[in-house]
């Protein structure tokens, strides 16, 4: 064997070993060594072909990519222009089925890869997008499109999988007809669009159940003899920590933050944090509940102080959206950083995802009258582009709360059909406009 031959085997042979053994373990938990050992390579040779993990990551992934975008333009031009979204979710579902630890290190992982990697990972969204924006280019305007960013539906596809492919979920093309129902929920002719390429609106006006004061860590304690108990010194270090994790995670990344720096910013010692915390990845999971519970006790609030349903969905999104405003840190740990650290800190994220479809479910009585209404995996695909949207919001850092009439966009329409979501919204913002109280909706 040649010399280039054989370095390019050795080269194949690592990124296929980082694929596999983040798909069984998690990108987190891959190292080097585990990576290697697959390959059946040395440390020198590793290092002969990628600077770094990181590198080695990033090449892989990109692979992936280019796999996925081949199979998903190949399904795009054996079909009609017009289905071009429904052939690039087929081949998605036909892409994790038959190549799961590719897709979960696409799908899944990337997102705890750091800024680069989901660089990539957007990156390989945005090329996706580009395939379908060029089939539905020469379409005439009567034609039936989906009426939501093409990044969004399959975006919410990407969370779809990744949730499933992380578990371990087998017969993901069991999937197929839900998703596609979900999809067509959103259709109308293009002339009839409203957003699809997405829209700027004014930020709406402040919701009454938003705290007056977003969350804030407690002072340090002053020096000398504490006059508290040692309960109440150790709540007040936990809190310090806390807040001082969404601050270094939200400025510099998960993969790149360290304890030494959390402690610098928290103004304790690496004793007080290890007597309160195992770990980063501990801290991380506290800083998802606390982030958690002021978000689902916000949301609920603003939910049920409303009288009917697309009323409440739009009290729930303002109130939810602006507090996502107003805590920034917490937002970009909980929305850009949320698949970071162990299974049980993703897992609090597709909690209050599956926390937020507890909101949509009321939609069904407005649905029986026209035989409209999501499946269960469609109430999950709705939080699931919701949370792409708010996601890429985060991750430009834009505020989120004027975005407040496409979310509610996308949790209505599945119910009630794209038109009367569009008017709904429209009477729900001429009552903003006009500052009266927010008008009921009708049945």
């Amino acid at each position: 064997m040649h010399a280039d031959e054989q370095r390019d085997g050795q080269r194949e042979r690592l990124l296929q070993a980082i694929v596999e053994e983040a798909g069984e373990r998690g990108l987190e938990q891959t190292t080097i060594a585990h990576v290697i050992a697959r390959a059946g390579v040395s440390r020198p040779t590793f290092y002969g072909h990628f600077s770094d993990r990181q590198a080695c990551v990033l090449q892989a992934l990109r692979g992936v990519q280019a796999a996925l975008l081949a199979q998903i333009a190949q399904a795009i031009s054996r079909q009609e222009p017009q289905r071009a979204t429904h052939a690039t979710i087929v081949a998605l579902l036909e892409f994790a089925e038959a190549q799961p630890a590719a897709a979960r290190m696409l799908l899944n992982e990337a997102l705890a890869g750091g800024s680069e990697v989901l660089d990539a990972r957007d990156e390989g969204l945005a090329a996706t997008v580009a395939l379908i924006d060029a089939a539905h280019r020469s379409l005439p305007d009567a034609s039936p499109l989906p009426d939501l960013p093409a990044e969004l539906l399959v975006g919410a596809v990407h969370r779809v999988l990744a949730s499933r492919l992380r578990r371990g979920e087998r017969g993901l093309l069991s999937l197929q007809d839900d998703l596609l129902a979900w999809i067509d929920s959103f259709q109308r002719p293009i002339a009839e669009h409203r957003w699809s390429h997405g829209r700027a609106f004014p930020p709406p006006a402040r919701s009454a159940f938003l705290p007056e004061a977003p969350l804030r860590p407690p002072l340090p304690l002053a020096s000398g003899r504490p006059r508290r108990s040692a309960g109440a010194i150790a709540e007040n270090q936990r809190l310090r920590i806390i807040f001082a994790t969404a601050a270094v995670i939200a400025e510099r990344g998960y993969s790149i933050s360290s304890v030494a720096e959390i402690i610098r910013a928290a103004g304790v010692d690496a004793r007080v944090f290890y007597s309160l915390f195992s770990d980063k990845q501990d801290a991380l999971m506290a800083v998802h509940e606390l982030g958690f519970q002021r978000t689902m006790a916000v949301t609920a609030g603003a939910f049920f102080a409303a009288e009917e349903w697309p009323t409440r969905i739009w009290e729930a999104v303002r109130a939810f959206t602006q507090g996502l405003d107003q805590n920034p840190s917490f937002s970009r740990v909980g929305l850009v950083e949320g698949h970071a650290g162990r299974p049980e800190t993703v897992q609090r994220l597709e909690d209050l995802m599956a926390g937020f479809t507890i909101f949509l479910q009321e939609g069904y009585q407005y649905a029986a009258s026209n035989g409209r209404g999501p499946s269960t995996l469609g109430l999950e695909a709705i939080a699931a582009a919701n949370m792409e949207l708010l996601y890429r919001r985060a991750r430009a850092d834009a505020q989120v709360a004027a975005q407040l009439p496409a979310i509610a966009y996308c949790c209505l329409t599945p119910f009630i059909s794209p038109g009367r979501a569009d008017q709904v919204i429209d009477e729900l913002i001429a009552g903003e406009r006009d500052d009266q109280p927010t008008p009921t909706a009708n049945r």
